[in-house]
């Protein structure tokens, strides 16, 4: 039966209100569940925060438990700044806790009591601490004795273990929840899938309709092409010319770069000859031997740059070479007033610039200290050793056979060397270890070799 075309417009007419309602409905039905899976997700992630900061407060607390025990019974204050770095976890993480947890009424006392614990376990740990450098050790270890800190852990393991089960039942009931969000969504799209079939029929005319326009946008289109690679050639033209550009930039760059080392140097090496002429117009022996150190800390930097400059490497030194080179120098300016020996053994390695220097002053400081102070009345051996510890580390060691270290003596000397090493040792992340040998003093220095 002929269609007339009032029921053509009738029916078209019919179509797109049909369209237009199965559309919207899409539309909201999509939205509301993509909001839904969106509200799930973040429950989700917010029940995983929760317990990742319960239990980072957790670990926070142990691991500056470790460190204070290190202090309180080595006295090596290089285990102050992990303590420091994680009591600020652990703070951090109690700061946290009441926001995270905001999902759990029932735990509200739980939680207020976990922080106060958690406090007072950080103020007791303060507390022994502080003792410990108040020189009053014996009444630090009388408090860890107390078993109150073991107590607190105790009461925080607890805390933790509650906050963690009750987070793990949250994401089983936010899985379950997003479980059967899928499923509406899956059924909501076979729905809408049918829907869509349906009207597809009716859009099948406006298809053909659109054929020809489409026919002649694919043949614009094809010239826009053309014309788009036409462009790209000639781009790709001008970045190969801004590429040899920026070659020739930085063979300039590292001629300038090694230039500047090699003017540091010189002008390294220029200070401290005015610092040997200046030691040389002095009588007073202290302010010679200060000057000499001086000398020699500005020696070894000068020598990084010496380096740098020869091997046309900004970026890192060869150790060996460089630690040679110091102590051949030292060697030359010493043997003339000084009986002792000084030997050395160095593994091939290279270390960054800044991470070098620091290792060249703290073998100077700790030759220097004892040529000074391990043969105050005879002739004697002093021997430098560079090796590799493994898993990223190095070991410095220089050791004598001298007088050695008397356990409670006062320190000899201003105290600054030993400042200098410490910083230097602290900026590199290395540790220090001194070891009283029969006889003499070994000095040991655990450093990275590659940067974290």
């Amino acid at each position: 039966m002929p269609i007339s075309s009032r029921q053509f417009v009738s029916s078209t007419f019919a179509l797109v209100i049909l369209g237009i309602a199965a559309l919207f409905a899409i539309i909201g039905s999509s939205v509301w569940l993509s909001s839904r899976a969106q509200d799930l997700s973040d429950a989700v992630l917010k029940a995983r925060d929760s317990k990742s900061i319960a239990v980072d407060l957790r670990s926070a607390l142990q691991a500056a438990e470790s460190s204070q025990r290190g202090f309180l019974y080595t006295d090596n204050e290089v285990y102050l700044s992990p303590y420091d770095q994680a009591k600020q976890k652990a703070e951090a993480a109690v700061a946290l806790l009441p926001d995270a947890l905001t999902d759990y009424p029932d735990l509200s006392p739980a939680i207020e009591r976990l922080t106060e614990v958690a406090r007072a376990k950080m103020s007791g740990m303060d507390e022994t601490i502080a003792l410990k450098k108040a020189r009053d050790g014996e009444k630090a270890l009388s408090l860890i004795r107390t078993n109150r800190g073991k107590l607190q852990m105790d009461q925080i393991n607890v805390f933790v273990t509650g906050i963690t089960l009750a987070a793990d039942d949250r994401l089983a009931e936010l899985v379950n929840e997003q479980t059967e969000n899928a499923v509406w969504l899956r059924l909501v799209s076979l729905v809408n899938g049918g829907i869509m079939l349906i009207l597809a029929g009716g859009a099948i005319y406006i298809v053909i309709k659109y054929t020809r326009e489409l026919k002649a946008t694919q043949r614009e289109l094809s010239r826009s092409n053309d014309n788009l690679e036409n462009r790209v050639t000639e781009r790709t033209s001008e970045l190969a010319v801004a590429t040899d550009q920026m070659r020739a930039a930085k063979d300039r760059a590292e001629v300038l770069l090694s230039e500047v080392n090699h003017r540091v140097a010189n002008s390294l090496t220029l200070v401290s000859s005015l610092i040997t002429l200046q030691a040389r117009s002095l009588t007073d022996d202290l302010a010679k031997s200060a000057l000499e150190e001086t000398k020699a800390r500005v020696h070894a930097i000068a020598m990084v740059h010496k380096r740098l400059y020869e091997a046309g490497d900004g970026q890192e030194v060869a150790l060996d070479e460089y630690l040679m080179g110091i102590l051949d120098q030292f060697k030359m300016t010493a043997a003339s007033s000084n009986p002792i020996s000084l030997k050395y053994e160095f593994e091939p390695m290279k270390l960054k610039t800044d991470a070098s220097v620091n290792l060249g002053v703290i073998v100077s400081e700790w030759v220097m200290n004892a040529v000074k102070y391990a043969y105050p009345d005879q002739s004697g051996e002093i021997r430098v050793v560079l090796a590799r510890q493994g898993n990223g580390f190095g070991i410095l060691t220089v050791e004598d056979d001298g007088v050695g270290r008397r356990e409670g003596s006062p320190a000899q000397g201003t105290g600054l060397g030993t400042r200098i090493v410490n910083a230097m040792a602290s900026s590199m992340g290395a540790t220090i270890e001194y070891l009283t040998r029969s006889p003499g003093t070994s000095a040991s220095l655990s450093f990275p070799t590659v940067p974290s």
